[in-house]
């Protein structure tokens, strides 16, 4: 009978021991929080759970619960309270997002599971609780569906409800499998869990500025891992954030890299922007760290000379800040390329050497960058500009660069190609090629769909004149005149046009409404004399001369010679 009795007591004690919280529990629960998160007013906006998945400070929550909020802190088992850092990863589909905080020395944190859960499986439910005793919940794994690589979602025989959202499901050995997620009913005794692995695998990209899910939360982002990735996202970060925010991801930059010489580069650019001496002081230190820390030294003396050219050339002659001068970059490259010489290198020489109004060095180095496998439409269009204002230059010479510069443009032309023609259209008109003038301004046309101004037309205009295309220059100046019907140089020139091809009722036509625009104009006078002279109207004629000699015409002179003596 004893016997007996002592075998149904040790069952009772074993049945009570497997009732029991497993021995991992008392710490794990250390690893579980409460999380407050306010709004941009600092309410409240929400409250939740979350839990540490490593020794950093790295956790995991719900982003609806952080989804519109300004910070965010958490409450550990202690109750002490912590800033939420940064915000490292979110997604708003499956619910989850990762942050870090601030972390102590001997701070719990759960293991992730190396393996995922099995049907049937049991695990178990790890609640917040600030009180000793830890009341674990248990279920069984009814469904394991994969969402990539190595990422799951469970599907549990277990009921929860709003308090137990994003507390973890751990395995039997104390391992993190997953955080409950919201269910659909308070009472359904089905429950979901999102594969924490999934949670932990979040993380901040280049292309993380355009994440709606980042952007709709207003606590600070963390920079990508890599220094590349992170380089990246500053570039983006300067299209689309304020100014203040720019600096401070800057400042956040090189607190994570402080051996990058570009972040360096990059901040000096922020300051030079600024027109406080302050600021200036500030960006030659950076300046000068970028040069100290870069480990490829003449990609530090590139930077730093494109950085000080670019200043100067947005100073419209003010006075600079110190010795940022186009002599100091043209140093800087200079011992760049002394030390190895890259085209890019050469390429920057030549602006600056252009902007010094040193024509003929510049297209020296132009010309060299040509040799390179570097060259370009817009490389062999620089090369023209300092040939064409280099004294003497022949301006063949310079049409010929020019045509270097459209051979690099791929068909069909757009809009990028346009103003590489409407140049050389300019250069062929100066050298008398008005027929291929002709040609250039219709593919500059072509290129740009036809948005072009009254003045092109005007332009095309003069070349069609030149080349006998008088249908194509009346339509051009007509063109002009109806989109720009106040300015009275057109009508002029359409007036001209008429008088060209004999149309002379046209042209009186035009040069009176020209003269009801402005009476002071000397030229329409001339002409619509010169019309009235060949209309035998010598009277009315002469007294257009008249005063075109008046108004100080000084062509008309052999006008009046012909006709009215």
């Amino acid at each position: 009978m004893k016997k007996t009795l002592w075998i149904i007591t040790c069952c009772l004690i074993a049945q009570l021991a497997s009732a029991q919280a497993p021995k991992w529990a008392e710490k794990a629960k250390k690893a579980v929080f409460s999380i407050v998160t306010y709004d941009k007013e600092n309410n409240i906006k929400g409250t939740g759970n979350g839990f540490y998945i490593d020794a950093q400070g790295t956790a995991l929550s719900d982003y609806s619960l952080f989804e519109g909020a300004e910070r965010a802190v958490i409450i550990n088992a202690d109750g002490k309270q912590v800033e939420v850092n940064r915000i490292l990863g979110a997604n708003s589909m499956y619910d989850v997002v990762k942050f870090n905080t601030a972390i102590e020395k001997k701070q719990m944190t759960l293991t992730l599971a190396p393996q995922p859960a099995k049907v049937g499986e049991t695990v178990y439910l790890l609640p917040y609780s600030t009180q000793k005793a830890t009341a674990l919940q248990t279920g069984k794994v009814t469904a394991v569906d994969s969402i990539g690589s190595q990422s799951f979602y469970y599907t549990l025989e277990m009921k929860t409800g709003e308090k137990t959202i994003s507390c973890p499901i751990m395995n039997i050995n104390g391992q993190v499998l997953g955080m409950i997620q919201k269910n659909a009913s308070d009472d359904s005794m089905e429950s979901y869990a999102l594969g924490a692995s999934y949670g932990a695998s979040l993380s901040i990209s280049a292309l993380s500025m355009n994440d709606g899910a980042l952007n709709n939360i207003g606590i600070k982002k963390a920079l990508p891992d890599t220094e590349d990735q992170a380089l990246v996202y500053l570039y983006m970060s300067a299209e689309q954030l304020d100014k203040d925010s720019y600096l401070n991801i800057l400042n956040e930059f090189l607190a994570q890299y402080p051996n990058s010489m570009e972040g360096y580069v990059r901040r000096a650019n922020y300051y030079m922007g600024s027109e406080d001496a302050a600021q200036y002081a500030q960006a030659d230190a950076d300046l000068k760290k970028a040069l100290d820390v870069a480990s490829v030294k003449e990609d530090a003396y590139y930077q730093v000379a494109k950085s000080i050219y670019g200043y100067v050339l947005s100073l419209n002659d003010k006075e600079p800040y110190q010795e940022w001068t186009m002599d100091k970059a043209l140093e800087l490259i200079r011992t760049a390329i002394q030390t190895n010489e890259q085209p890019l290198h050469v390429q920057l020489e030549g602006d600056i050497l252009f902007a010094q109004g040193k024509y003929a060095d510049a297209y020296a180095s132009y010309e060299k960058f040509n040799q390179s496998t570097m060259a370009s439409a817009a490389s062999y269009y620089s090369a023209a500009k300092a040939k064409q204002l280099t004294e003497g230059s022949d301006i063949n010479e310079v049409l010929a660069l020019m045509d270097k510069a459209i051979e690099q443009l791929s068909k069909p032309y757009f809009g990028e190609a346009a103003p590489y023609f409407y140049e050389r259209a300019e250069l062929r008109a100066q050298a008398g090629k008005y027929r291929e003038a002709v040609l250039d301004y219709n593919t500059f046309f072509d290129a740009v769909s036809g948005d072009v101004t009254a003045l092109f037309y005007f332009q095309r205009e003069q070349a069609e004149m030149q080349c006998r295309m008088y249908q194509q220059a009346l339509n051009d100046i007509n063109k002009a005149v109806e989109m720009e019907p106040e300015d009275v140089d057109f009508w002029v020139e359409k007036g001209s046009v008429h008088l060209r091809v004999n149309q002379l009722d046209e042209a009186v036509e035009v040069f009176k409404k020209a003269l009801t625009m402005n009476d002071k104009y000397a030229a329409a006078y001339r002409m619509l004399g010169y019309c009235q002279a060949l209309q035998n109207n010598n009277k009315e004629a002469c007294a257009n001369f008249a005063k075109a000699k008046e108004l100080g015409d000084e062509v008309v002179e052999q006008l009046i010679e012909k006709y009215c003596k």
